[in-house]
């Protein structure tokens, strides 16, 4: 059977960074400047809504008090270890 990816911890890198654990226990950054857009995700360009960041115990994955969220196959794709740019890969516990 197949697992699904899930976010299971969340920190803020200001500005727009969130480090991310996943169930798979990958971990590393993902880099959001560029992603703030439109009218869900602009806001977000507002450094003190951005750091309201939580995980949402439902969708598995990270969500904003405006209603943004986003997919936890999303953010374990464009997952990096942060300089290298490579996934940091851990065995799951």
């Amino acid at each position: 059977m197949m697992e699904f990816i899930r976010v299971r911890e969340v920190r803020v890198v200001p500005p727009y960074t969130l480090w991310l654990r996943m169930s798979d226990g990958a971990e590393g950054f993902v880099d959001l400047t560029q992603r703030l857009h439109g009218p869900v995700f602009g806001p977000l360009n507002d450094a003190a809504l951005f750091a309201q960041v939580a995980l949402d115990d439902i969708a598995y994955t990270v969500c904003w008090p405006n209603g943004a969220d986003l997919a936890p196959e999303y953010l374990r794709e464009h997952l990096s270890s942060g300089t290298t740019g490579r996934v940091a890969e851990h065995p799951a516990p």
